[in-house]
This record gives structure tokens, C-alpha cells and sequence, in this order.
């Protein structure tokens, strides 16, 4: 048996019997004006984190989401984008789709706004999407790229670039993992399907998005998410496993490298009221501005009176680029 295929009877058992804290944090779930989330969704919860940002969903965009779990979150991107099949939940799991399916129509009884057919179920693989060229706005997925191995993340991400339009969003959410983990973790499928022991470095998370041709990527959110200790697992040191969540913009590659965001400012603090490099970053004097990384090191070494802050790792927009 693969990998994929532990990962896929585990998600069969867990969409039959939802399994709480299969794969979840516990913050707080997202709740606007007038959603009811059904209970078994919210047991359904098999994410990391978020995917779902008001700021990405203006103007009703076509949004893909990929790994249904409980449809959770389908139905958040429709509070926002409501149109028939302006959604489409992709996943290859016949009981998930069928639980998606179930939730769906509870939630429609208990949402006045909410209509089932502003949401398309399809069955299709991660890996080769039943979706068109250049046809959604935003695509998204959350725990479910931290289970592929190396070669099948690479087609997992190029995938969703191929169908987002151009500067289309791709908004993922993964485990994260900077401390080294045996082979053996590695290798262990359930621990995989689990969302634990494919974690991978952050640099190289965000460096596989950068080498399918995303320009700009933001590092939106960081937290604290598991523990792999050696009482109750094969490693010889702690190993912390964060939670991160991203978002890749389908922008052109800038002929310097991409723009990634991981919460860096510049603070201008001279004696001239701004500060401008001629590049289209205006630092006005004490007051900070979001730079991505490669702005941040151009910035600190022009001026003395620039202060360049350390990466957060949570960025909201705005700023330079």
C-alpha cells in the first residue's frame, strides 16, 4: 500500500466517523453575520488553520477548494461568493464527497442566504485536476500538499497554477517542520496521512511555490501546531511542528526574484520628512511600511537611517510591490 493510499482510507474513516482532532488546531473557527456552521462540519474540520481571507473574496471570484473534508470551508468561500457554481470542491474520496455532500444540505436548512447549487462537488485527484486552463480566481487547500512526497508536491502546485488566471490566488495552509525527522517518520504513512510527518521546512515550502512561478508569495500566519516526542515516537529529540498559512499570487516573476512576505518592516527615522529610492518605495518618517524580504535587504543597505525589522511571519497586505 502507498502513502496515498493510507491517506485515503484514513480520510474514508474519517469522513464515516467524524474523528475530532484528526487534524486540527484549536483555534477558533470562523464565524460571520448570519453563518450557521452545522455541528458535523465543524467536527469535520480536518485543516490546519484558515484559508479563507474576506480581503481575497471581493468582486465574487470562482474559487476552487481542494480536499473537501468536512465543507467547512466551501461554505465560508460561498458567504462571500454567491453564485451558482461560482464554487468548486474537488476530492478523491467517495465518502468525503458524500459527507460534503450531506453537510450541504443541512447547512442550506440552516442558512436563509446559503443555496446548494453555489457549490459544484467533483471528483478528481490533486494531481491532475479536473478543472480548465486559467478558469478560477482562487484555488486553496488546507492539509492536504504536507502529505505528498517531493515529486508529487511539485505536480500537486503546478496543478493549481495551471488553473488560477493570471494573478489568481493560491491560498494553502500546511504543517511545517524545521527541525530534521528521520527517515522513519517520514516513511511511516499514517503518520503522513495524518499530517505530521510530511512536514517540510518553510524555505522549502515556499521555494517550491517560487519554482512553479508564482512572483509574489505572503507568509500570512505562524503558530505553534504539534509535538513529536521520543516517548511516543521514533526520534531521538523534540521535533515542533508549526502550522503556516500562505498565500502564492500568480503574479509575473520579477526579473530579481520573487517578492515573499514574512511580516518585515521599514521604519524611516532621517531628518528629511521621507525617504525615496526611486523604485517605488516611499518611506514616509516614523512611519512603517510592509516590505517584502528582498525589498527589506535592498532598503537596509541604502540608508543608516532605515530600520529594518526582523521576519514575523504574519502579514496582512499592503506595504511595498
Amino acid at each position: 500500500m502507498s502513502y496515498l493510499d493510507a491517506t485515503h482510507d484514513l480520510y474514508t474513516k474519517a469522513a464515516e466517523t467524524p474523528e475530532i482532532g484528526l487534524c486540527c488546531t484549536t483555534s477558533p473557527i470562523w464565524q460571520f453575520p448570519g453563518l450557521s456552521i452545522p455541528k458535523r462540519m465543524q467536527e469535520m474540520n480536518y485543516g490546519c488553520g484558515t484559508t479563507v481571507s474576506a480581503s481575497d473574496l471581493v468582486g465574487n471570484p470562482k474559487i476552487l477548494y481542494v480536499g473537501v473534508g468536512g465543507a467547512m470551508e466551501l461554505l465560508q468561500f460561498a458567504y462571500f461568493s454567491r453564485e451558482k457554481g461560482n464554487i468548486i470542491g474537488v476530492d478523491s474520496v467517495d465518502r468525503m464527497l458524500q459527507a460534503a455532500e450531506e453537510n450541504l444540505l443541512v447547512a442550506e436548512k440552516e442558512n436563509e442566504w446559503f443555496e446548494r447549487d453555489f457549490i459544484e462537488l467533483k471528483k478528481g485527484d490533486a494531481l491532475n485536476l479536473p478543472i480548465e486552463d486559467e478558469s478560477v480566481d482562487i484555488a486553496a487547500q488546507n492539509c492536504l500538499f504536507n502529505i505528498f512526497k517531493a515529486e508529487d508536491l511539485k505536480k500537486a502546485i503546478s496543478e493549481m497554477y495551471r488553473v488560477l488566471k493570471p494573478h489568481g490566488r493560491l491560498v494553502m495552509s500546511d504543517p511545517i517542520c524545521e527541525q530534521p525527522m528521520s527517515e522513519t517518520l517520514r516513511n511511516d504513512d499514517r503518520l503522513r496521512a495524518e499530517c505530521l510527518s510530511g512536514a517540510i521546512p518553510l524555505k522549502d515550502y515556499l521555494k517550491a511555490l517560487v519554482d512553479a512561478g508564482f512572483g509574489t508569495v505572503e507568509v500570512r500566519a505562524r503558530h505553534s501546531y504539534r509535538i513529536l516526542d521520543p516517548k511516543h515516537y521514533t526520534t531521538d529529540h523534540l521535533i515542533h511542528i508549526e502550522s503556516v498559512e500562505v498565500c502564492a499570487i500568480k503574479d509575473p516573476m520579477p526579473p530579481d526574484g520573487p517578492c515573499i512576505f514574512t511580516g518585515k518592516t521599514a521604519i524611516y527615522f532621517g531628518e528629511e520628512e521621507y525617504f525615496d529610492d526611486h523604485k517605488g518605495h516611499l518611506l514616509l518618517k516614523h512611519q512603517p511600511l510592509a516590505v517584502c524580504d528582498k525589498t527589506a535587504a535592498q532598503l537596509g543597505g541604502l540608508n543608516a537611517d532605515i530600520h529594518i525589522s526582523e521576519s514575523t511571519y504574519h502579514y496582512r497586505g499592503g506595504g511595498c510591490c
